[in-house]
C-alpha cells in the first residue's frame, strides 16, 4: 500500500495511522479480504452530515426542502465519481481479475462507494473533525457554486407548479408505445397541456420518458412566454 499512502499524503495531505484501513477503504467486493462495503455505509452517513451542516450554515434563508435537493445533487453517485476520479481513486483501486478486465477502475458507482469508504476510514482513523474539515475541502468548489435549489427539481414537478402558478389545469401524461425485448424497452410518453402541441420524450423508463415530455413542455411554454 506504499503507493496508495504516498498518493493520499500527496493528494489530501492525510495520512493514516492504520493502514489497514486504507487497505479496506480501497478494496471492492470483486477481490479477497475484506471489502469496502462497511466503510462506504459509514463515510456514506458522515459525508450526509458534514454536507447538511455547510449547507445549513452557507444558506441560512433556504427551506428545508432546498437544502434536501442540494445535498442530494452534492452526495448523488455521479458528483462523488467525478470527486473521485479527479482525485485519482481509481488508481489504486484493489478489484477482482473480473472487474478489472471491464474497467471497475472507471465504473461511476465503485469510485463512488470507493469515496465514500475512504471517508469512512477516515473518521474511524482520525475521528470526525479531521474528516469534515477533509470533505469540505475536497467539495470545497462545489459548495461554492451552488446551483438555484429550483434547477434542481425535477421536470414534472416544475412544470405542475409553471402550470398552477397560473392557473391552468395540470398535464396530462399518455403512454403511446412501448418497444424492445422486456430488458431493453423503450417507452414513449405525450405530455399534454391545454392549448398546447402535446410534446413526446422517450427512454427506458415511463418515468424517464415523461421527465423529458414534461421538460419539453416546459421549455416551449418559458420559450414562448419569456419567464421560468
Amino acid at each position: 500500500m506504499d503507493n496508495a499512502e504516498r498518493w493520499l499524503s500527496k493528494t489530501l495531505g492525510y495520512s493514516f495511522s492504520d493502514a489497514r484501513l486504507l487497505q479496506q477503504a480501497l478494496t471492492h467486493r470483486s477481490a479477497p479480504g475484506d471489502s469496502n462495503e462497511r466503510l462506504e455505509f459509514l463515510g456514506d452517513a458522515v459525508l450526509d452530515v458534514v454536507i447538511s451542516e455547510a449547507l445549513f450554515h452557507s444558506l441560512p434563508d433556504a427551506p428545508e426542502g432546498d437544502l434536501s435537493r442540494l445535498r442530494a445533487s452534492l452526495v448523488r453517485d455521479t458528483s462523488l465519481a467525478g470527486i473521485a476520479a479527479d482525485l485519482g481513486i481509481g488508481d489504486y483501486l484493489i478489484l477482482g481479475s473480473g472487474e478489472r478486465k471491464t474497467g471497475g477502475h472507471r465504473r461511476q458507482s465503485i469510485l463512488a462507494d470507493a469515496l465514500e469508504a475512504l471517508l469512512g476510514a477516515v473518521y474511524l482513523d482520525s475521528g470526525f473533525d479531521t474528516v469534515a474539515e477533509l470533505v469540505r475541502r475536497v467539495f470545497g468548489a462545489k459548495l461554492e457554486d451552488l446551483p438555484h435549489a429550483d434547477e434542481l427539481r425535477d421536470p414534472k414537478t416544475r412544470l405542475q407548479e409553471w402550470l398552477q402558478a397560473r392557473g391552468a389545469a395540470p398535464p396530462e401524461y399518455e403512454l403511446v408505445n412501448v418497444t424492445g425485448k422486456a430488458h431493453q424497452q423503450r417507452f414513449e410518453v405525450r405530455c399534454q397541456v391545454p392549448e398546447q402541441e402535446a410534446t413526446t420524450g422517450e427512454g427506458r423508463s415511463r418515468r424517464t420518458a415523461e421527465q423529458q415530455s414534461a421538460r419539453r413542455m416546459l421549455a416551449r411554454l418559458t420559450a414562448d412566454q419569456g419567464d421560468g
